[in-house]
């Protein structure tokens, strides 16, 4: 097995990451979960307030006993990256992918053609397997975005607890993700110019959250607002290719699930090999079995985020009221939280190709 990384070295830009129940299990199933919690703060509770600081809801996103960790996204990454070296993945560096063929070639940046039995691309929401297949239905800008921060840890800051707020159209959220950093998120419209100049303007989110002013005065310079973008491919597989993470299904992280859903998928896919002789039967299985729970999410991802930044001014006390009616309705934790619930188990059929269902 062959990772082509497209950068000169394997690094990972970003802040903290929440990983949920789904995440865990994945991590957990290739045998990094380990490297990657050690020294991180576990997810025992979260809330979110509203402009009037009114709690709207209180730890709906932690189903069950369920398992969540904030970690680095370093960390994380770091954590894959060693795992896979001890799998012997060979990982080459300075390797961009211009494409793939559904015969399973794929195509380097430097003219090369490289035949493979699978060729997975896994190369973001502007995938360029995904373009050369033809598989993109759409790629969609959603208007809003957030910075990604990660500041000094301190003595009084929350210890196993993340805290979101809202205020108009601007959220900010906070949570601890090592021994040394809170991860401090801000998130508003495109349009909201003053609010996308994080580090250069930070009174004006200060006049927005003054009782977060400690967090926001710690924000280093140098960080930057980013868009967030929805990506939906036709089908997740053309032959001998799949494409896979955000190249399949960007989302925004309105419900943190867009990497924990990837790793999950990832592990279906590793199911769906294993059971089917024949690859594109393989294919087909997988993407039966997970589609619906990752199209969903992606949905409700972004309702959560036109709810938090598009929401009309003239109606934030409607808005209050309908996110504590979902917050205490179990049916719509139920929809709203399906991927952090779902475990993947792609059943074989006894059809052709197929070697019997996994255990």
């Amino acid at each position: 097995m062959r990772v082509h990384e497209r950068n000169d070295s394997l690094r990972e830009i970003g802040a903290g990451i929440v990983v949920w129940q789904n995440g865990v299990n994945a991590l957990r199933e290739i045998g990094a979960l380990e490297e990657v919690v050690s020294g991180a703060d576990r997810v025992d509770y979260w809330q979110l307030r509203d402009e009037r600081n009114r709690l709207m809801q209180d730890s709906w996103m932690l189903p069950g006993t369920s398992e969540a960790y904030a970690v680095l996204r370093t960390r994380l990454h770091q954590a894959l990256a060693t795992r896979a070296q001890q799998l012997d993945v060979e990982i080459v560096t300075g390797s961009p992918v211009t494409g793939a063929t559904a015969d399973g070639e794929l195509v380097l940046d430097d003219g090369r053609v490289l035949q493979a039995d699978l060729v997975v691309g896994a190369d973001g929401v502007n995938s360029k397997v995904r373009e050369s297949l033809e598989l993109t239905q759409k790629v969609t800008d959603l208007r809003d975005g957030c910075g990604r921060h990660l500041i000094p840890r301190l003595p009084d800051d929350p210890v196993n607890t993340m805290i979101e707020r809202w205020a108009g159209a601007r959220r900010i959220g906070i949570f601890p993700c090592s021994p040394e950093s809170v991860y401090v998120y801000m998130c508003c419209p495109a349009k909201d110019e003053l609010g996308r100049e994080q580090t250069h303007d930070r009174a004006t989110w200060i006049d927005s959250f003054p009782e977060f002013r400690g967090y926001i005065e710690r924000i280093p310079d140098g960080g930057r607002w980013a868009s967030f973008s929805d990506a939906v491919a036709r089908r997740w597989s053309s032959g001998r290719v799949a494409v896979i993470g955000d190249a399949s299904h960007a989302m925004s992280p309105n419900l943190g699930q867009a990497a924990c859903v990837g790793m999950t998928n990832a592990v279906a896919l590793g199911q769906a090999l294993d059971g089917f002789e024949d690859i594109t039967a393989a294919l087909d299985a997988w993407e039966r079995s997970e589609r619906s729970v990752t199209d969903q999410t992606q949905r409700y991802s972004r309702f959560y985020g036109w709810i938090g930044t598009h929401w009309p001014r003239l109606a934030l006390d409607a808005r209050s009221a309908l996110i504590w009616a979902l917050a205490h309705s179990a049916r719509a934790q139920k929809r709203i939280n399906v991927a952090s619930r779902h475990v993947p188990n792609v059943t074989v059929a006894t059809t052709a190709g197929g070697r019997g269902s996994r255990p």
